[in-house]
């Protein structure tokens, strides 16, 4: 069966939203709470391999278990991105082939096991795993190519949301208007909007005199948070009332 949701405008939304949270509630434990990118890392890498487990163990899709490991490799990309970046001293640029590097690797074995690429077909352990794994890589990946746009290249934060998301759309409109594999432009998008999360979640926790809107990392948290939860419990009512049509009919 397969557990995860179908691609709508809906899903989109949320992604973002989460991984633009992911990158607040990363900062809030390695930065405001003082734990270090290290020590952040391991205990949000714990937090993704809890929810990932109770995942692949799920036997159906449950919209608020999914959204969870979404925000889990969020935050854990967040820290792991800024370990290797600043505490390694790799520098946004060097970490970001790094971990591109690493995701390519991903799609090579992914290709190499026969399993597919299409989401919406994924209905195999195995599969399912090389999924999560690409995503926890596309979204650590995303953090550094977005520091690196934002910081780097002298982008700003809002510049590089505006530069992100002029690509996303020039990918909507090959989708519909070219014969590109609909698959390859999600994974595309999939990994664009992370560092559109990451460089919208620092645009609204930095401080004005950064280029932010000065909420900080809680009240960005707090405000990110209230939204993806509000979404997924919209998404769970959607579900249980298609499966209540489908049982009727």
């Amino acid at each position: 069966m397969n557990k995860l949701p179908p691609i709508t405008a809906v899903f989109w939304v949320m992604k973002i939203a989460a991984t633009t949270l992911g990158e607040t509630a990363g900062d809030l434990l390695a930065q405001t709470l003082r734990l270090g990118y290290l020590a952040s890392s391991l205990i949000l890498i714990g937090l993704f391999v809890v929810s990932l487990v109770t995942q692949l163990a799920a036997k159906s899709f449950h919209p608020a278990l999914y959204w969870t490991v979404i925000l889990a490799t969020s935050t854990a990309g967040t820290t792991m991105s800024d370990f290797l970046n600043r505490t390694a001293g790799l520098g946004y640029a060097t970490g970001a082939i790094v971990l591109m590097t690493g995701l390519a690797a991903v799609f090579g074995i992914w290709k190499a096991s026969g399993h597919t690429f299409t989401v919406q077909n994924i209905t195999t352990f195995r599969g399912e795993l090389l999924y999560w794994t690409a995503i926890l890589f596309s979204n650590t990946l995303g953090t550094s190519l977005g520091d690196f746009l934002a910081d780097d290249s002298g982008l700003g934060f809002g510049g590089t949301a505006l530069l992100i998301t002029a690509v996303l759309l020039l990918a909507l409109l090959a989708r519909k208007t070219t014969r590109i594999s609909p698959t390859l432009l999600f994974w595309f998008a999939f990994v664009l909007t992370r560092p559109l999360g990451a460089s919208a979640g620092d645009f609204v926790s930095k401080p004005v005199a950064a280029g932010g809107m000065g909420y900080g990392t809680i009240g960005a948290s707090v405000l990110l948070g209230s939204v993806l939860v509000a979404l997924i419990v919209y998404t769970s009512w959607q579900q249980r009332r298609t499966r209540v049509a489908e049982f009727v009919a």
